[in-house]
């Protein structure tokens, strides 16, 4: 399972990261938690995950 938060800014990053590795297209939501983005120190506002994960 593989979930990155991310801010707006990294959106894509995050889609290309999860696509290379899974394959697949990937799940996307508003961040339902507080935390940093995983590429810089901004606050995530998402999250973009594998369709295989156990929270989607």
């Amino acid at each position: 399972m593989m979930k990155v938060y991310v801010c707006s800014q990294h959106v894509d990053k995050a889609m290309d990261v999860v696509v290379d590795e899974y394959g697949t297209f990937p799940a996307f939501e508003e961040a339902d938690i507080s935390t940093d983005c995983e590429y810089c120190e901004d606050n995530a506002a998402y999250m973009v995950a594998n369709t295989g994960s156990s929270t989607i």
